[in-house]
């Protein structure tokens, strides 16, 4: 069996893709464990994303080096979603959507559906993505302060902690600010990359400081709110009573991680210079997750932030994540002891942290000035994601990108007259408002011709009111599809002109346009002979159907002399 590009250990890239793979994971288990938070989940659920899924999705997605992990916008948006279940459900619940996410990313990409990723705009996904790091953010409060809120969203939940400081915890607040403090200032270091686990531990070392000097820590620690063991996950039974519950939140996190894992895939391409497959992508992450879900994961995705650090870590290689999972595993089974200690004030300070720096405002101010479009798309899916459930605000982000799309295409149809010039080139300008008695016409349409378009290209075509005796010369080459509503206009176009004395002359039909107008009647109603098909030559069919209207023009024209002079 042949293994996939990338996967043969080179001895080449050993040592490299070893230390890449130690650096994430001394990195990124504080951040798993953080994510595990925000799912609302005990922090080892995000430990056993990175020891499961990483290796599995290093093996089979396209992206050499795309790190399929943990992510904030994953983490709220099952935290979101498993908000209804208690403790005692919320484990079985935890697992029934993983794998839900996992077998809708596979469906998607073993249908090829990676090529509709391009249809969700950049103004939708800034929003979002902005959204989500508020969100990171406010949720990581209630760990900063030791207040917690019973209100029902996150916004709601920050003003109810504010309106409450005098319930906060002063310990926790002090090492949640101290969280912040020392990761920003070692982000300025030589250290930046471990700039996360240098403050985590600093902050552990100040909660067993605390212990020393009080003799009671009011801060929370990891070890008094979950259980984490020295062991290797194992396999747990999903609660199949709640799909009809979780399905449609396992379908939006599906397409969270989805779109998230395309950004990463166009962002670092393989190392021979290709870009990704992105379908390929879409069914190494739901592999990961149907593999990590079942041991009790929270759900993983493409990061951008982890293959950041693992590609500027030195990988050259899918093993570099492989061994990251590795390593994983050993900090688990060998230093569990010591992840017991770390305070939640400490991982809330870290989300701060990372939900702030999440937020991309160079690009907010690149869509804010495109145009009043993107900037309320951005806007309104920004708002969505604070106050709705986010399963309804990736999919409200969905359909307003496709309605975007529809409205930008149906704003780009435009109709420009080619006025013929004997002897010279022809001349391209704006399309007359009124097609006059005895004047021959060529029109070109420019644009997507469907429902949405109809309205405009009717607006810009010529009113034919007193088109008697003149040729209106439609070019269609290049059109493969007619909506429904355009063909229903075009049949009254037709029927208009003919009323008046005038004809609607189509150039440039292909096969597949053919069989379509042939199907629908506009042929019958067009007339076979005012129809030419289209030929390889470019200009053939056009230069046919003004050679026969001028015809039919002049011997008009020798029928009235006649008449005149046998008068």
């Amino acid at each position: 069996m042949k293994l996939p590009a990338g996967l043969k250990l080179e001895p080449g890239n050993l040592v490299s893709d070893l230390v890449a793979g130690a650096t994430f994971a001394i990195v990124n288990v504080p951040q798993g464990m953080a994510n595990a938070v925000l799912a609302t989940v005990n922090p080892v659920a995000g430990l056993y994303a990175l020891m499961i899924a990483m290796p599995v999705g290093a093996v089979f997605t396209s992206s050499i080096f795309m790190n399929v992990s943990t992510t904030g916008a994953l983490s709220v948006a099952a935290g979101e979603a498993l908000q209804p279940f208690d403790a005692d459900a919320r484990i079985a619940a935890l697992v029934t959507l993983v794998l839900f996410v996992g077998a809708f990313q596979l469906a998607f990409g073993l249908l090829r559906f990676g090529r509709l990723i391009r249809f969700v705009s950049n103004a939708v996904m800034t929003g979002f993505i902005t959204g989500i790091a508020f969100l990171i953010m406010f949720g990581s409060v209630s760990d900063i302060t030791g207040f917690s809120s019973s209100q029902p969203n996150h916004v709601l939940r920050l003003a109810d902690t504010a309106l409450n400081w005098r319930e906060f915890d002063p310990q926790t607040v002090f090492l949640g600010l101290s969280t912040v403090l020392l990761i920003l200032l070692f982000q300025r270091t030589f250290a930046r990359k471990f700039a996360l686990i240098i403050a985590l531990a600093g902050t552990t070392g100040l909660a067993l400081g605390l212990t020393r000097m009080l003799g009671d820590l009011t801060a929370v620690v990891v070890g008094d709110i979950a259980f984490i063991p020295r062991s290797l996950p194992h396999p747990i039974l999903p609660d199949m009573a709640q799909i009809h519950v979780l399905a449609l939140p396992a379908f939006a996190i599906a397409i969270i991680g989805l779109i998230q894992g395309a950004g990463v895939g166009q962002s670092y391409p393989n190392p021979d210079g290709t870009f990704p497959d992105t379908s390929r992508d879409f069914v190494g992450q739901g592999v990961a997750n149907l593999a990590a879900g079942a041991f009790g994961a929270i759900p993983c995705g493409g990061s951008m932030s982890g293959t950041a650090v693992n590609y500027q870590a030195g990988a050259r290689s899918r093993w570099s994540n492989i061994f990251a999972g590795i390593f994983v595993i050993l900090i688990v089974l060998l230093l569990v002891d010591t992840v017991k200690l770390v305070p939640m004030a400490g991982l809330g300070g870290l989300l701060l942290v990372v939900g702030f720096q999440n937020i991309q405002p160079e690009t907010i101010r690149m869509v804010w000035s495109t145009g009043l479009l993107a900037r309320a798309a951005m806007l309104t899916t920004f708002i969505a994601t604070l106050f709705l459930p986010l399963q309804f605000a990736i999919l409200l982000g969905v359909a307003l990108s496709f309605l975007l799309q529809i409205l930008r295409m149906s704003n780009r149809v435009e109709v420009r007259e080619i006025e013929l010039v004997d002897g010279g080139f022809p001349v391209e300008k704006a399309a007359p408002r009124v097609l006059g008695r005895d004047e021959l016409r060529v029109l070109r349409v420019r644009g997507a011709l469907f429902f949405a378009s109809a309205q405009a290209l009717e607006a810009q075509l010529p009113s034919v009111a007193g088109a008697t005796g003149s040729t209106l010369i439609l070019i269609l080459r290049d059109v493969d599809d007619l909506g429904s509503t355009v063909i229903r206009l075009l049949k009254r176009y037709a029927s208009d002109i003919g009323r008046a004395g005038g004809t609607l002359v189509l150039t440039g039909v292909n096969d597949e346009l053919h069989g379509q107008l042939e199907r629908t009647g506009v042929i019958e109603n067009v007339g076979s002979d005012n129809v030419y098909r289209e030929q390889p030559e470019l200009g053939a069919a056009l230069n046919a159907a003004i050679a026969a209207a001028r015809e039919k023009f002049a011997g008009r024209t020798d029928r009235d002399v006649a008449g005149n002079e046998t008068g």
